[in-house]
């Protein structure tokens, strides 16, 4: 069940929060829905992998077809 929440921030924060969620192609929520969960889960500590790539986890969205991006990449790189 999602929960509307206020916070109060610095604007130029807000900002490029926003900015790195659209780089990302994830909403500013989830970004954040994701960061306040690799704070608060217990099973953090007995994680085998490291914090960096426990805080990446769900930022990619699950649909990301990474052969067509590659694809893609080579078609523009051999133009």
């Amino acid at each position: 069940m999602n929960t509307k929440l206020t916070l109060n921030l610095d604007k130029a924060i807000i900002d490029e929060a926003k900015s790195y969620a659209k780089n990302h192609q994830v909403s500013l929520s989830k970004l954040i829905e994701n960061y306040l969960n690799s704070l608060t889960r217990e099973t953090k500590k007995q994680s085998s992998v490291s914090s960096l790539v426990d805080s990446l986890t769900g930022i990619i969205p699950n649909d990301y077809d990474e052969k067509k991006d590659y694809r893609n990449y080579i078609d523009k790189k051999y133009q």
